[in-house]
């Protein structure tokens, strides 16, 4: 690649002189005599990402391969001198991308991320500070980014060659690897399911980054600062995760200090990570809010903070890299770029390595050992009694192969955002104590069991161990700026054996999935009652308090499924916070339980159809057991929804097209919505909600709550349209139907049924729109019929992770998605190797 010459900006400086009520010239002369001044810096200049996600800055969508997310007008590795303004493009690629330059310890040789034009993966290359000898140093149909240099000589960095997709959204996922200083035996050192971002090295040695992670728990408040061995053992929260609200992103330590400056990019995160500088004191521990300082001079839209001392930090500002003085709060601008935005400043100066950490891990093993002292040490742990924790379940979070949505749907409605795989049982000791061996680089979570085997608390995190490693805690959520109680015993109970081995559940699935698992129960002890029809077949509306357990499909959901879930029979995530009170969420929250004990009407089911039950609620409750599911099996059914919604159901082949609908929409507003008002029985907010992606951020829902009762959902069967409650309601009893419309009406006059017969031309109307869906879903397919056919981007990525062949015919070749997903886990799985 031929080099540009060096160019003069010293117009261009002139021209751009700080602006804001806290710039001012002289920030950067001031900085020049200070002792911790550098002298030149290098840069990257590229166009943002396209999408507004923090994470979502390279690769592409994964329902359209075209749609790429990175900028690609062009990008830029520069070197500018402080002195004299001078800049020399080292790397100036018009069609390319230019991102996260990091320098070695000697100041001179440059590490950066880099898709050249033409290309769609950014890999790591090399390159010395004055141009020459540049060389790629990694490859492959993967992306790398955000890498560090190590002081034993690798390199750390961010790579999506973790082969998974982020669990809610449309993107690709990138996690810490480590790998030689040329790139060479690339290897994970995280085992997270979700982004990891921006990797630096912390003064004693240990890595600092960002982890973003959610365990039945909100996906939108979770991303903090992390720290782990270079060799990825020692995982431990640094900052953060037990609060929600905004991601802390590319923390680095301020020389001279213990504290680091991040970016606290508020809500979810913005592009690019823009957001306000803040300086966190970790002496006053993870989980106290106090220890995140705002620092001045800055507007809320800065990135990339580099701290050269403890007063100056240089800065990206949209064009601009600033220098700040945070003792003052004024900034100076050092270089604005004409078109396209500057990131990630840094200085071109040598700097001492830091302690090289020797290795904890043990490669031939393909196991660690995990230690907990006291399982009833920890923070809201009120009213657990000591002795009453038998055993920990142990469940894995699978990571997914694609994703296409914001949502966890079709897997749950609001509850875990991956599946859950059971792995087994682990014994607790009398004293609290547990010692046992897991997989190694898997991410696992517990849940602390009875005697009656039901949940008391549930850890809504994960951990990890590398190979060989022993990875110890106090205790269940142990406040982190306490020292350990002394034990009862010299030694823990359960050190005084060998660790425990998992031990699994014999004939049941590990990987629970509701229309297989759950529904045959269902079937054989619950439809008899909860159906739509009497047993004797006679029309006088659902019997069992009109709770529906027939499997018959709706728009995403089986009725069975939707009716548990709405009305809160299983106590799953629900989208909320961590750390939840004792026995308030898994199985012993769980109504259902209590129905299948002989105490609801006499249902007694077998151990093992209760075990079955059990293990689907604790490992999430999902509906789907396959990720195949994703992006399929779901239709719309917006009778009350917009042109967007009515123009979706054309193209899939609404007969009448758009006039059908209307006059579905019609029947609604005329028939319905006398009653069905805003306030009560709100028939109308609930139908014009969407069915399909985005439909589940709907208020948490209480028991019987009207959004639940009234939802697409529950309204619409699409397995025996005439038995859509949408319809069953408004039909008068004589006709079939429940007449339950006529009997809630709040009127003066008599009561009077809404459709007198099944011959009313409103009812077919809408029982048309209806059968037009069943028609739909069954063109489509869903993951729990036979002949289903997972869609082709599942395919296209299985193909790529060489779980499919290549010659693998979508259309014609059998396949088992269940067997599939297993293979594509499988195949992440750690083995051991040579030490």
């Amino acid at each position: 690649m031929k080099l540009p010459a060096v160019l003069c900006i010293a117009a261009c400086l002139a021209a751009c002189a700080a602006t804001g009520p806290v710039a001012a010239a002289g920030v950067r002369d001031r900085f020049l005599r200070d002792p911790a001044a550098v002298q030149e810096i290098v840069f990257a200049v590229r166009a943002p990402g396209h999408d507004p996600h923090w994470y979502a800055n390279f690769s592409s969508w994964s329902s359209d391969p075209q749609r790429k997310l990175y900028g690609g007008q062009g990008g830029k590795l520069c070197r500018l001198e402080l002195a004299s303004g001078r800049l020399a493009a080292l790397v100036d690629d018009p069609k390319g991308d230019v991102r996260d330059p990091a320098v070695d310890y000697d100041g001179r040789t440059i590490l950066f991320s880099y898709r050249c034009g033409g290309s769609e993966q950014y890999h790591l290359y090399l390159i010395q500070s004055d141009g020459t000898g540049l060389r790629q140093i990694t490859s492959g149909p993967w992306d790398d980014i955000e890498p560090c240099f190590l002081p034993c000589g690798d390199i750390v960095f961010c790579s999506s060659r973790c082969k998974r997709f982020v669990q809610c959204w449309h993107t690709p996922v990138a996690i810490l690897y480590r790998a030689g200083r040329e790139g060479q035996d690339p290897r994970p050192i995280s085992a997270n399911v979700e982004h990891d971002n921006t990797p630096a090295v912390l003064p004693d040695g240990r890595l600092l980054y960002t982890r973003w992670e959610y365990v039945d728990r909100s996906q939108v408040e979770f991303h903090h600062l992390w720290t782990a061995n270079p060799d990825g053992s020692g995982v431990m929260v640094y900052y953060g995760n037990m609060h929600a609200g905004g991601l802390l992103i590319d923390a680095r330590p301020i020389p001279g200090t213990d504290r680091v400056v991040a970016v606290h990019s508020p809500g979810h995160g913005r592009t690019e990570h823009a957001g306000s500088l803040v300086v966190i004191d970790p002496k006053l521990g993870p989980d106290e809010r106090g220890a995140e300082r705002a620092v001045g001079g800055l507007p809320g839209n800065c990135r990339d903070p580099y701290p050269l001392s403890a007063t100056y930090f240089l800065a990206a500002l949209g064009r601009q890299i600033v220098l700040l003085d945070a003792a003052s709060g004024q900034r100076e601008v050092l270089y604005e770029s004409p078109v396209l935005e500057v990131h990630e400043p840094r200085p071109l100066r040598p700097r001492p390595r830091e302690p090289v950490l020797a290795d904890r891990t043990t490669a031939a093993q393909a196991t660690g050992r995990m230690i907990l002292a006291d399982v009833y040490r920890g923070r809201n742990m009120a009213g657990v009694r000591r002795g009453e924790i038998r055993k920990l379940l142990v469940l894995e979070s699978l990571p997914k192969p694609v994703n296409f949505s914001g949502g966890p749907e079709p897997l749950t409605w609001l509850g875990t955002f991956t599946l859950e795989r059971v792995l087994g049982t682990v014994p607790v000791e009398p004293d609290g104590s547990a010692s046992f061996e897991v997989p190694a680089g898997r991410p696992v979570f517990f849940v602390a069991l009875d005697e009656n085997d039901l949940s008391v608390k549930r850890m809504q995190s994960f951990a990890s161990v590398m190979p060989g490693e022993t990875l110890s805690c106090g205790g269940c959520h142990e406040p982190r700026t306490e020292p350990p109680e002394p034990p009862s015993r010299a030694v823990l109970m359960a050190l005084g054996r060998r660790p425990s081995r998992i031990e699994p559940f014999a004939d049941q699935p590990d990987v629970l999935d509701f229309p297989r698992d759950i529904q045959p129960i269902l079937d054989q002890h619950c439809v008899c009652c909860h159906d739509y029809v009497t047993h004797a077949g006679a029309a006088n509306g659902p019997r069992g308090g009109g709770a529906v357990l027939a499997g018959d499909r709706g728009p995403t959901y089986s009725h069975s499924f939707w009716t548990l879930l709405a009305r809160r029979q299983v106590a799953d995530g629900r989208n909320g916070w961590g750390n939840r009170l004792p026995r308030s969420i898994g199985s012993s929250a769980s109504p259902l339980l209590k129905k299948i004990d002989g105490s609801h009407y006499g249902v007694t089911l077998s151990e093992h159809q209760r075990r079955t039950v059990w293990l689907w609620i604790e490992s999430g409750a999902p509906y789907a057991g396959t990720y195949a599911a994703l992006g399929s099996g779901m239709v719309g059914v917006p009778i009350l929804a917009g042109p967007q919604a009515e123009q979706s159901l054309v193209e899939t082949g609404l007969p009448d097209g758009s006039a059908l609908l209307g006059r579905a929409r019609q029947v609604i507003q005329r028939r319905c919505e006398t009653c069905h008002t805003a306030a009560h029985l709100p028939l109308a907010a609930t139908m014009r909600r969407p069915t399909g992606p985005s439909a589940n951020f709907e208020r948490i829902l209480g028991e019987n709550d009207p959004l639940a009762r009234f939802s697409p959902h529950a309204l619409f069967n699409l397995t025996r349209p005439e038995l859509s409650l949408v319809l069953l309601g408004p039909l008068a009893k004589a006709a079939g139907g429940y007449g339950s419309c006529a009997a809630g009406q709040a009127r003066a006059a008599p009561a009077k049924d809404v459709f007198a017969g099944t011959d009313d031309p409103d009812y077919q109307t809408l029982l048309a729109v209806i059968r037009d869906r069943r028609a739909a879903l069954e063109r489509i397919g869903r993951f729990d019929v036979a002949a289903f056919r997972p869609n082709q981007h599942y395919v296209r990525q299985m193909k790529q992770y060489g779980i499919l062949p290549a010659a693998f015919d979508r259309a014609k070749d059998p396949i088992d998605v269940y067997q599939t997903d297993r293979a594509y886990w499988r195949s992440l799985w750690y083995a051991g190797g040579k030490d």
